[in-house]
């Protein structure tokens, strides 16, 4: 009957997240940060999803993906950022049960829907650079609406296995998070029990939204590499690799720090680490997505001009 109480006092009470609680000098900085980046990825985010969808030029199945990642991106970061605000400020730094059992079906379910996302833009990249004379017939709007219901189910069908796993661990009274965010790796290292066939159930289901993903990605542009180095002109060639640049540096930069946190041992890497990590992918990746679209991307640049410019002569006539 003890253990019973113990177990579900934290399912009544919720947790304390204590995220950065070690480094009480830091959290003023951070909130600071945070909160610009918060607020750029905001605007840079529906910038990018207003524009594809005013600008009839980019109406193309890769700026109806791009509204995808970007729309994922501003609801990714909406489901931890306002919570880590509010406890950089606040020092009981709580969240309630039914905050956190929101906050990690969203975010992993958006996380993972992300995974296969960027495996499904890249295959777009790949028929528009290997096989562009098929382009508009392979990539139709039925097959690119499919697709893109295909990445948002597979991440509500991971989330809805992993969380509510996860969430049927015994946590015996644990209620201190050592992380800033509610997420499955440190909620299994609160409970009390024996986890291994969720630690079993995390590592095939980062596999499976992580290993498979970017091998199919790398495989993409595997075959796009060859196609750009059969153009025999350097104009061809620039070209070619300008419509794939965008996409493979944020899938470089996505990847690198979601594998990290997810294939690499946790008694390989210190808490600090991990957050300082979660942190980079939760904040600084969903700013920089649309940045990186929009610096390197002369398409994206222009509608942009284009619509600004019309906004101006309205407001001046």
């Amino acid at each position: 009957m003890r253990m019973v109480r113990s177990t579900n006092d934290s399912n009544l009470t919720g947790f304390i997240l204590l995220g950065f609680s070690d480094h009480p000098q830091l959290q003023k900085v951070l909130f600071v940060v945070i909160l610009i980046l918060y607020l750029l990825t905001l605007l840079g985010n529906t910038t990018i999803i207003l524009v594809s969808r005013l600008e009839p030029k980019l109406h193309t199945p890769m700026y109806f993906f791009l509204s995808h990642l970007s729309f994922l991106d501003l609801c990714f970061t909406s489901s931890v950022i306002p919570q880590l605000l509010v406890n950089l400020r606040d020092p009981m730094k709580t969240i309630t049960y039914g905050g956190c059992v929101v906050q990690l079906y969203v975010s992993l379910a958006l996380g993972s829907t992300e995974c296969v996302l960027l495996a499904v833009m890249s295959y777009d990249r790949y028929v528009a650079v290997c096989r562009p004379l098929h382009y508009t017939v392979l990539m139709h709007p039925r097959l690119c609406m499919a697709l893109a219901s295909t990445a948002w189910l597979s991440g509500m069908a991971t989330t809805l296995v992993q969380s509510t796993l996860t969430l049927q661990l015994p946590f015996c009274g644990h209620r201190q998070v050592d992380h800033f965010f509610c997420e499955v790796p440190v909620l299994i290292q609160l409970a009390c029990v024996d986890t291994t066939f969720n630690q079993a159930e995390l590592f095939v289901a980062s596999v499976l939204f992580l290993v498979l993903p970017l091998s199919l990605i790398l495989i993409s542009y595997g075959y796009i590499a060859q196609a750009i180095l059969r153009i025999e002109s350097v104009f061809g060639r620039c070209k070619a690799f300008g419509t794939c640049s965008s996409h493979l540096t944020v899938v470089i930069v996505f990847y690198g720090t979601i594998i990290f946190m997810y294939l690499q041992p946790a008694k390989s890497r210190s808490k600090d680490q991990g957050k300082f990590v979660s942190l980079f992918y939760t904040v600084v990746t969903p700013m920089l997505n649309p940045l990186i679209y929009t610096l390197r991307n002369k398409d994206v640049k222009g509608a942009l001009k284009k619509i600004l410019g019309k906004i101006v002569r309205v407001n001046f006539t």
